[in-house]
């Protein structure tokens, strides 16, 4: 892994704000993950991950054990930690965890829900539709869903539904701008937001179910069919 540019401004921007070390380097590695400044398969050396950062081993260690447990990066035997390549087989398990936990957050959080929270998710849709960048794209949509959950008012449901979604960052990424699918995902967005201006929980929650499902069946179709021509190219085809 080099320093390049990308990453000596996400380090930064990160160092700009009171943080621990671990977190912070958590943070850039995280940040470099999810923009593909550090791909799949690359090979994360602690020891020079520390020299590039200006800091010591041990919270390189705490921040790639974190990552770990966010299932952006693996401990490989032998090999140490490398960043976790993109499986069909983790986005059906990621989702078959988010859909049940987003729905039962929305299902909660409806009845509190006030004009003003409609408004500020109605606000970052119109933001989305301005926006070019996947990587800003992802975070409004991160931001439009947490509009909607958080007068759950369940601080437990709402940090694992936070974790997952973070898990989910990269594929999501893949989905708006490799597959080209903003367009549809904000129609789904907006049927969801308009069944929730209606008080309608049963066509609220479908409307959320089926954004969700269909995110992840054209993330698993499409990473099915890149695996099969990887494998058609390595067996000489």
């Amino acid at each position: 892994m080099t320093l390049r540019g990308e990453l000596r401004t996400l380090v930064e921007a990160t160092l700009s704000g009171p943080r621990s070390t671990p977190a912070v380097v958590a943070e850039v590695l995280r940040e470099a993950i999810l923009r593909g400044i550090l791909t799949a398969g690359q090979q994360l050396r602690q020891e020079e991950i520390a020299r590039q950062l200006g800091v010591s081993h041990i919270p390189v260690r705490e921040a790639l054990r974190q990552l770990e447990a966010e299932g952006l990066v693996r401990l490989r035997p032998y090999r140490g930690f490398e960043v976790s390549e993109l499986s069909p087989e983790e986005v059906e398990e990621l989702y078959e965890i988010r859909i049940p936990l987003e729905c039962q957050a929305l299902r909660l959080a409806l009845p509190h829900l006030t004009d003003q929270d409609l408004e500020q998710a109605q606000a970052v849709l119109d933001a989305i539709d301005a926006e070019a960048d996947p990587s800003v794209w992802s975070e409004l949509n991160t931001r439009f869903h947490a509009i909607l959950y958080a007068p759950s008012r369940r601080q437990r449901l709402l940090n694992l539904i936070r974790t997952l979604r973070t898990n989910v960052d990269r594929y999501l990424r893949l989905y708006i701008s490799v597959m080209q699918r903003k367009a549809y995902s904000q129609r789904e967005h907006r049927a969801i937001l308009e069944a929730v201006r209606r008080r309608d929980e049963a066509g609220a929650l479908r409307a959320l179910e089926e954004h969700l499902d269909i995110a992840c069946r054209m993330l698993v179709d499409y990473l099915r069919r890149e695996r099969q021509a990887s494998q058609r190219e390595r067996g000489g085809g």
